[in-house]
């Protein structure tokens, strides 16, 4: 084992570094990203056009608030700006509440296919991650609670959740704040919640102003196509939001960042397009996989978990490769626990059409 001239606090070098989804295939000098949920249609246009016309300001400091940028959010969503901490995307934030509300011990419960960075963060602080089983890969509220102990201090749900693509209903999560300690911190991460078309979804903000303990996670990442400019923003009680502007950075939050931002959330025509775009194929996928041997958890966000066979000639993994030389790019699981399946982004019309033709001739493979 290395030794490390200043050794970290138990439990670090442990950690294996995340490791986000591949953007090249060698040999191969065109390639079809879906392996980490980004954009179908690209860069948000509104976006492009107010950073190339904000360039020759880049020697100014940016501001170290995000007022615009908040304001922005809160105008579109309804919420007040005050309680509103935008960060360096909400991996950010993540690492910010860790920080805030974690010592050396204590427990932070997540559930079983959950983001790997909540895991990382805890640990880097010193805490201890409790691991709960899902239930046909949803999160099991009840398996929560029953987790909870004296030590436990913050709990993660993503909702979507992430590779699963499945939800809960905000009818649910709030019978379960009712019954969660006041002095636990429930953080939602609603990545995806911008693609989510269904009636009983909520993505926190109603929770957050009926329990102060409770957080909610957004990302410019996804809907909005701004995933290199690491964008993201939190939602708390005061208390909570004033917390975390004591400990994050002054100018965490660059200003092509809050620039792009600030377009982005006034670009509602290709929100919308985005959104119908992957409805589309939200409605198709399941029909379109099962015709070729196919099956899919039901997702409501912009990708989808195909299962193949346990045979070892049509496996996952076998998948994956074939996708490849195709040039097409997918992402396996298995660091989830999911040797089985395959995540896939939802991409443009040709891109789908691509991926659909090449697992159809996978499956057709003698």
């Amino acid at each position: 084992m290395k030794n490390y001239p200043v050794p970290a606090h138990s439990g670090v070098l442990s950690l294996m570094p995340y490791v986000g989804g591949a953007s090249s295939v060698k040999g191969k000098k065109r390639v079809i990203k879906l392996s980490s949920n980004e954009c179908a249609f690209g860069t948000n246009p509104a976006a492009i056009e107010a950073c190339r016309n904000y360039a020759e300001k880049l020697f100014r400091y940016p501001d170290g608030g995000s007022k615009a940028l908040r304001q922005a959010i809160a105008d579109v969503h309804g919420l007040s700006a005050d309680r509103i901490v935008c960060g360096d995307g909400s991996d950010e934030l993540i690492g910010l509440l860790c920080h805030a509300y974690l010592g050396t011990r204590d427990e932070v419960i997540v559930t079983q296919y959950a983001f790997s960075m909540y895991r990382l963060y805890a640990i880097g602080c010193g805490a201890l991650p409790v691991t709960v089983p899902e239930k046909d890969f949803k999160v099991d509220l009840n398996a929560l609670l029953k987790a909870v102990n004296p030590r436990t201090k913050m709990i993660f749900i993503a909702n979507p959740g992430n590779p699963t693509g499945t939800y809960l209903p905000l009818s649910e999560l709030r019978t379960f704040c009712r019954k969660l300690p006041e002095n636990i911190l429930m953080v939602i991460d609603a990545a995806y919640a911008e693609f989510v078309d269904r009636d009983d979804y909520g993505a926190g903000a109603e929770l957050v102003d009926e329990f102060p303990n409770v957080v909610m996670l957004r990302t410019f990442s996804k809907i909005y196509g701004l995933g290199g400019v690491r964008l993201g923003w939190s939602y708390a009680s005061k208390e909570i939001t004033d917390v975390l502007n004591r400990i994050r950075g002054p100018f965490n939050v660059n200003a092509l960042a809050q620039i792009a931002g600030v377009a982005a959330l006034k670009n509602r025509d290709f929100v919308k397009k985005v959104f119908e775009h992957n409805r589309k194929w939200l409605n198709r996928l399941p029909d379109e996989l099962a015709a070729i041997g196919l099956k899919m958890t039901p997702s409501v966000t912009n990708f989808v978990l195909v299962h193949f066979p346990e045979d070892t000639e049509k496996s996952a993994e076998k998948a994956d490769l074939f996708l490849q030389s195709r040039g097409l790019i997918v992402r396996r699981v298995l660091s989830y626990g999911l040797p089985d399946a395959l995540r896939m982004t939802i991409g443009n019309d040709e891109e789908m059409a691509e991926l659909l033709s090449a697992l159809k001739d996978f499956m057709a493979a003698g």
